[in-house]
């Protein structure tokens, strides 16, 4: 099994082992993301014993009684207990702690919680009760509690004041940095186009599961051919998977909400618009659900000219997968799983260029703290990362009816001048400083890139005292009078953020 990265994940858990109770942890995050590799390759690094117990997916005509009959199949296989379903959950709990050994380091990961728990609603109450009175006592025991329904443990244990104080960690997995990405081609990756490792990167993210599927020895287009334009293909199947009842319990609304922002980032009175819906409720519930799983991510960025928080969040559709998706597959699903769906190449795909320029500005964006050594700042130093845009306006007519003073004499109808549009791929501000980041995916990139950057250090609005810096990330050819001219305080080829 390929396993790269999660190192401050890893030191976390590990330093747990430094208690003298036991130590329960939440994990959470996208379908596909890592999160019982992780888990388990936790219990290996700490040569720990290891116990994993999954809920069964929820389907027609299953029961409590199935979920129940799971646990115990699960656990006497690698335990030796009984195999007798117990009558319920306390009972099932007692039977696990029956098998832990004090003294020795175990790691108990009960996976898809929210499965476990889909029937029976005093679930998350029988798992406090086992843990206050028998589970804690245990001074070499971990217990992680992991699903993909982020939604369920953070309303069922997180934010549950039942578990307050209780709880030792709460893990949120994310996809992987662009470095720990580039490790999955090993070797290849050295002598492999930059071009063609960032166009499968544009449609995977950095999804460890995604990843495991690359063959180095192929092509970008026969990768992503392979993975979404077959019928059993996992980039095929996954976003159905994704937007299920049991992975997401509003998965209509869910689906619904990623096609809106598809198109672009919306904030939530755009979005409630787009859906004809209100924009309270089970609008919110649905955007937190999405931001936890790591598919949506609001731009919190600041204001440049006042240091202020935006008024409104505006939500940007963040993974990466989906974009693609929704963009290539989707439109197309049934003649692919018909086998009718074929092309001669991915750059003959409707509006490849633009499509997968856009998609490359997502991934950097995604991973802006990956720029943050090259452009000589430090994490602590930012106040905001995100894209910055504001709209043009048409200045409205300078005098009205009924009007008096100096502004009369302009006349009726006279103008201001109108306020121009400006949109920054990733804006980057720390108190002093803003830098503007343009992010490019061209075969030839030439004087132009410095010409659009100046006009929009031009129109971007700034405090007194504030410097302005400027960067480039690309990923083409790049002019040499580009890095000659000196205009760019950093010119980072994308080569570099993958560390090869």
């Amino acid at each position: 099994m390929k396993f790269f990265g999660r190192e401050a994940q890893l030191d976390d858990l590990l330093g747990l082992w430094g208690k003298r109770v036991g130590s329960l942890v939440t994990c959470r995050g996208r379908r596909r993301i890592g999160k019982s590799t992780l888990i388990e390759r936790f219990a290996e690094r700490s040569k720990a014993r290891f116990v994993k117990l999954e809920g069964l997916r929820p389907q027609p005509g299953y029961g409590n009684e199935d979920e129940l009959a799971a646990f115990a199949t699960q656990l006497a296989a690698q335990t030796g207990s009984e195999r007798t379903p117990p009558a319920d959950w306390y009972s099932a709990f007692i039977r696990l702690d029956r098998e832990i050994r004090d003294g020795e380091r175990t790691v108990v990961l009960i996976d898809e919680i929210s499965w476990f728990g889909h029937y029976d609603k005093t679930f998350a109450d029988y798992v406090k009760i086992a843990w206050d009175n028998h589970w804690k006592k245990h001074d070499r025991l971990i217990v992680v509690l992991c699903g993909s329904v982020s939604g369920w443990i953070r309303e069922n244990i997180v934010d549950n004041g039942a578990f307050l104080g209780r709880r030792s960690l709460d893990m949120i997995v994310r996809e992987l940095p662009l470095a720990d990405c580039a490790k999955f081609w090993g070797a290849a990756a050295q002598r492999i186009d930059a071009r063609e490792i960032a166009d499968v990167l544009s449609v995977t993210g950095g999804v460890p599961r995604y990843l495991e599927e690359i063959d180095p020895g192929i092509s970008a287009a026969e990768n992503v051919r392979r993975m979404a334009f077959r019928a059993n293909g996992l980039l095929r199947t996954d976003f159905d998977e994704m937007f299920t009842d049991v992975v997401t319990r509003q998965p209509r609304l869910s689906g619904k909400a990623l096609r809106a922002l598809a198109g672009a980032p919306m904030s939530v009175s755009e979005l409630a618009a787009a859906l004809r819906m209100e924009r309270g409720g089970k609008l919110s519930s649905a955007l937190v659900e999405l931001e936890e799983a790591g598919l949506v991510e609001p731009d919190d960025g600041k204001n440049p000219a006042t240091g202020e928080s935006a008024r409104e969040r505006r939500y940007r559709l963040k993974d990466n997968y989906a974009r693609f998706y929704l963009r290539y597959v989707e439109p197309v699903k049934n003649e692919i799983d018909a086998g009718a769906y074929s092309f001669a190449s991915l750059a003959a795909l409707d509006g490849w260029e633009t499509v997968m320029g856009l998609a490359f500005e997502n991934l950097v964006v995604n991973n802006w703290p990956q720029l943050l050594k090259p452009l000589h700042l430090d994490a602590a130093q930012v106040v905001s990362a995100a894209p910055w845009r504001r709209a043009g306006s048409r200045a409205k007519a300078a005098s009205k009816k009924g009007r008096k003073g100096p502004r009369k004499a302009a006349g009726r109808g006279a103008r201001k001048e109108d306020r121009k549009g400006v949109q920054v791929d990733l804006l980057l501000q720390t108190r002093r400083s803003l830098c503007i980041v343009e992010v490019k995916r061209q075969r030839e990139i030439g004087r132009e890139a410095i010409d659009e950057v100046a006009e929009k250090v031009r129109r971007v609005p700034r405090r007194d005292g504030m410097s302005v810096r400027t960067a480039l990330v690309y990923e083409g050819n790049l002019a040499p009078v580009v890095e000659a001219d000196g205009y760019f305080d950093a010119v980072v080829p994308f080569r570099q953020l993958l560390g090869v």
